[in-house]
């Protein structure tokens, strides 16, 4: 019988969720834990890491997991990587389901950095509005730049005080539409934008705003990542899934 793991976190992944659970398919889905309060799924829920790679192993082992799809974040790289290891120590079929990253387009003016550090020395000497739109993990290296005016946007309030002394704290779940994000970059009189390329059309719209205002993007290219079969839809999925449940695999 197939039994399915779901690395989740995303939209993408909550799709997924849907269809699994839709489909009648055996299947847990897995939080890391980093928002406190995660969308409710259709399917059996566990938050909070494994343990490195050895414990995601043993999971797979004591679960019966048979199939696993990696439908992280593509930032979420050490989950990938332990993905990938732990699936070749236990012989656990593994897929990612991985949106295409973003492509600059004519209007664009985007300055690509390979790292975090790469991305804060981007950014200009003289102080300027930056809406920093990178996940709460990633900020700290940013309080080196201490003369911005920073905006940051969290899924839950944060839980103490913040290393920049200016900052504006937005609390709110996407998705997001292009008109809010304009809105929202006039008020703030955002001039400098510094993203993920997480790729998708839920977090594209910041990017969309940042074209029409003219804007500079500091866009943080994705981590390298273990090579592995990946795919860009759910139905992809659900194919592959229905696929290998047929093989007896």
């Amino acid at each position: 019988m197939m039994r399915a793991l779901i690395l989740g976190g995303t939209s993408d992944a909550n799709l997924l969720a849907d269809a699994v659970a839709r489909a009648g398919c055996d299947a847990i889905y897995s939080y890391g834990g980093r928002t406190r309060a995660p969308v409710n799924q259709p399917l059996p829920t566990r938050i909070g890491g494994f343990g490195g790679v050895n414990g995601l192993a043993e999971f797979i082992r004591r679960e019966g997991i048979t199939h696993l799809v990696d439908a992280t974040h593509p930032f979420a790289a050490e989950m990938s990587r332990n993905a990938v290891a732990a699936c070749e120590m236990t012989g656990t079929p593994l897929i990612a389901l991985e949106r295409a990253p973003w492509a600059k387009g004519t209007g664009d003016t985007w300055i690509e950095a390979a790292d975090i550090s790469s991305a804060t020395a981007a950014l200009p000497n003289n102080r300027a509005r930056v809406f920093l739109a990178i996940g709460r993990q990633h900020i700290a290296p940013f309080s080196a730049r201490p003369q911005h005016a920073y905006t940051l946007r969290f899924v839950d309030p944060p839980d103490g005080p913040l290393p920049f002394p200016d900052v504006d704290v937005i609390v709110s779940r996407g998705p997001f539409t292009l008109a809010g994000e304009l809105e929202m970059m006039r008020a703030r009189g955002i001039e400098w934008v510094v993203a993920r390329n997480s790729g998708g059309a839920g977090a594209r719209a910041k990017i969309d705003a940042a074209r029409e205002l003219g804007l500079p993007v500091v866009m943080l290219k994705r981590p390298e990542l273990p090579d592995r079969p990946r795919v860009e839809s759910v139905a992809e999925v659900m194919q592959w899934l229905r696929h290998r449940a047929c093989l007896g695999a």
